[in-house]
């Protein structure tokens, strides 16, 4: 079968990640693979090394910054020209199947409406706002042609708002918990971080919603309290979002953090960065659908600290693999973790339930075995 794959980034951030397992797995199963992405980038690179096939059109991906008279005539006529190129591919290239990776991708559903061929969008996001987006996509999403597949329970329910629950599958992220069984690292060497230190970290885009402030206002009460305790953030802005890094900044100077913050760029190496850690915390201010930086936290062994909401509670057990903690209430949460800094042998415990956790409910093979189905069932 010829499937076409399209995605909104050529990024190796979580739904990037996920396209990349997805064709691999289509690949192995002898399927002709075609992604379409918007920009080159290190995603392309991974893909065309798999011998995919990648063509690089603008897909006029929607984004928030777009939702404006100018960027809305912007996108339209983006999403004109992608859906005159992409239905010359199909027709050309007798498509049998497109899948579209992200709600941020909408050109697949029109092209697959046109042409009745079927169509599969993996959906990744809670989408609150703007409502006039909500609803736009919640109605292309009930297309006769299209099957979605659902990140976690809480994607699911937000979509049914509006959504046939019918038409929408859910499909947890698999995890490659193997990579995670060598426990070396040198990334506290090569960030002078002592073997005493109890390190947290955060790993994730640097975005409004992500809670990187949330998780810097959270180091600043538990500085107050103990002593050897190092702060670790990784991950790049959007584009157009550098200027949260200066926000970033400002916190560390007020809760006087200057020393104890190490901020890195992106990094591939992620099982190193994971193994220097000792606490991982994703405070999202907004539904985070299905966090994958969770499932390799868990993974590497790691108890994993979430806020109250979105598809991060559907992947720890409170109290036994990982802590909820509540939203924008800094001194809470720091005391609900200040338990594990006091109590290493509850740490280790906590990540181990972590690490079984993950292959019970979250594994690849799992993963492989449903996704694949789902692709190759009949409409």
């Amino acid at each position: 079968m010829h499937i076409l794959f399209l995605h909104s980034s050529s990024d190796l951030y979580g739904a990037s990640k996920i396209l990349l397992a997805v064709t691999k797995l289509c690949k192995d199963k002898n399927h002709r693979i075609t992604v379409v992405l918007s920009e080159k980038g290190e995603l392309s690179d991974k893909l065309i090394e798999l011998g995919c096939e990648v063509l690089i059109i603008d897909l006029s991906i929607l984004r928030r910054q777009y939702f404006n008279f100018n960027g809305i005539v912007n996108r339209a006529w983006g999403l004109l020209k992608a859906y005159n190129k992409l239905k010359h591919i199909c027709q050309l290239e007798k498509v049998e199947l497109i899948y579209s990776n992200t709600t941020g991708v909408i050109a697949g559903v029109l092209v697959a409406s046109k042409l009745k061929i079927p169509h599969i969008w993996h959906i990744h996001e809670i989408i609150e706002k703007p409502t006039l987006l909500f609803r736009l996509l919640s109605a292309l999403l009930n297309k006769k042609i299209n099957r979605c597949l659902v990140v976690s329970e809480a994607v699911k329910n937000h979509w049914a708002k509006y959504v046939k629950k019918s038409k929408m599958t859910v499909l947890y992220n698999g995890v490659d918990y193997w990579l995670f069984e060598d426990k070396k690292t040198t990334f506290r060497v090569e960030q002078n971080i002592s073997d005493e230190a109890i390190v947290i970290g955060m790993m994730g885009r640097v975005h409004y919603w992500k809670g990187q402030d949330y998780f810097l206002r959270i180091a600043g009460q538990l500085n107050q309290q103990f002593s050897k305790l190092v702060f670790v953030l990784v991950g790049d802005a959007f584009p157009g979002y550098e200027y949260l890094y200066d926000n970033l900044d400002k916190i560390i100077l007020e809760e006087k953090l200057e020393g104890v913050v190490r901020q890195v760029n992106y990094r591939s190496d992620i099982q190193n960065i994971y193994n220097a850690l000792n606490i991982f915390i994703l405070p999202s201010q907004l539904p985070d659908p299905a966090p994958a930086v969770v499932t390799e936290a868990m993974a590497a062994g790691l108890p994993v600290i979430v806020t109250n909401q979105g598809g991060a509670i559907e992947m720890i057990e409170e109290g036994v693999s990982g802590i909820i903690i509540p939203l924008n209430d800094a001194a809470t949460a720091a005391n609900k973790i200040a338990y594990l800094i006091q109590h290493e042998q509850i740490r280790i415990k906590m990540g181990a339930a972590a690490k079984t956790r993950i292959k019970q409910y979250f594994s690849r093979e799992n993963f492989n075995v449903q996704i694949i189905n789902f692709i190759e069932q009949k409409q």
